[in-house]
């Protein structure tokens, strides 16, 4: 049987959920994930749980947050002045936009407060700060 290795490609199936249960990803409907291991393609924690699996292997691992996308950083909560909206896009709390980051590459971004004078945009991944719960199947190393 293969070992899963540092510098290996592997192919998984995988389900992601959060500690309620919501699942937020899975690759049950669709062809397998590949990705190389250890090639910081992947959430550090992923990695980790992937490496030293045989292939058929079936595991549940909870990948705390530090291991994942990290806490919410106050550094990512943008204001951005009403008057620089532009005129074409009505913000509501909770819709998704893009910004152009400092180097030009758009951005996702969640509106997450708007009053008279400013709309505050939240460019954290949206999964930081969560515990994140996968069970993951290995299904080849290449």
């Amino acid at each position: 049987m293969s070992v899963a290795t540092k510098g290996n490609t592997v192919k998984v199936h995988y389900t992601g959920k959060l500690k309620d249960g919501t699942i937020f990803d899975s690759s049950q409907d669709r062809e397998p994930l590949e990705f190389v291991l250890g090639d910081g393609k992947m959430i550090k924690g992923f990695d980790v749980a992937v490496e030293g699996m045989t292939v058929g292997d079936d595991i549940s691992v909870t990948i705390p947050t530090d291991d994942a996308y990290g806490q919410k950083r106050e550094d990512m909560m943008l204001d951005v002045p009403i008057e620089q909206v532009p005129e074409d896009i009505k913000p509501e709390v909770g819709m998704d936009l893009s910004i152009q980051n400092q180097q030009g590459q758009p951005t996702p971004v969640k509106v997450v407060h708007i009053d008279e004078a400013k709309i505050t945009l939240d460019a954290n991944h949206p999964l930081a700060g969560e515990d994140l719960l996968f069970d993951i199947k290995l299904v080849e190393v290449v």
